[in-house]
């Protein structure tokens, strides 16, 4: 893979959360506007990873970091960098919904607002936009001064989606965004993920290997802390190079 087509790459990565190391020197880049899987068995350090991308980590007592996260060429973790302007451009999805309680123009305006939008028109062709692109607006145009709290539990994924599209990032982190829905949501999500990467880079975690088959260009498998293979999706499930990868995706461990 080629550097200069890479968006944010780890070097050396080491992450402890107190005296426990949960990354272990993990190195690697991520492709630009392309979806990334991260799967392993649970505690492997896969959300960790996710989470040092935009800081997250930080707000987590007692956690030391060693190594370089460069995002566009620059280090992430540099004493300059702007923290709140790094979550802007790498936004993240979570595990379970987390619509704000209000309605459903004001959880998609909320970002843009907090970054200075105050024009009504602006943030309307915003809200408009950032749930079409979300695969949302057809279902929720007639009701945005609904509560979101109303929405089913897909609806409120896409809906965070869209929040997250809203400030325009270019990258997305996905923590198991499909583990609390059902089949149906999960395959709207799944079709939504696929049409995102033409505008945004996407990382995703998931326990679920077929998703990660059907959804991904390039796959992570993450064992104890450390990335023990990366490369397409096609060559880790069906040619992989680490005995730990061939036992983990045929099902012998995990």
């Amino acid at each position: 893979m080629q550097k200069d087509n890479c968006i944010i790459t780890a070097e050396r990565l080491n992450l402890y959360y107190g005296d426990k190391q949960a990354l272990r020197d993990v190195s690697v880049s991520f492709p630009r506007n392309q979806v990334t899987a991260l799967i392993g068995p649970s505690g492997c350090g896969k959300s960790t990873l996710l989470r040092c991308f935009n800081r997250l980590n930080d707000l987590v007592e007692g956690v030391r970091i060693e190594g370089r996260i460069l995002f566009e060429g620059r280090d992430i973790r540099d004493p300059d960098c702007d923290v709140v302007d790094l979550r802007k451009r790498i936004g993240m999805v979570f595990q379970k919904p987390n619509p704000f309680p209000s309605s459903i123009y004001d959880n998609v305006a909320y970002g843009p607002r907090v970054h200075g939008a105050r024009n009504k028109k602006v943030l309307d062709v915003i809200v408009r936009e950032s749930l079409k692109k979300a695969a949302l607006w057809d279902e929720v145009a007639d009701r945005l001064s609904d509560s979101a709290m109303g929405l089913s539990g897909g609806q409120q994924q896409r809906l965070c989606i869209a929040r997250t599209l809203a400030v325009e990032p270019e990258i997305i982190l996905m923590d198991e965004p499909c583990s609390a829905l059902d089949p149906i949501a999960t395959s709207k999500i799944e079709n939504l993920i696929n049409d995102l990467k033409v505008h945004y880079t996407v990382v995703i975690v998931t326990h679920n290997m077929q998703q990660a088959a059907r959804v991904s260009d390039f796959t992570g498998f993450m064992y104890l802390g450390r990335l023990v293979e990366f490369g397409p999706t096609a060559r880790i499930f069906e040619n992989p190079q680490e005995e730990l990868t061939n036992n983990y995706v045929t099902g012998r461990f995990g």
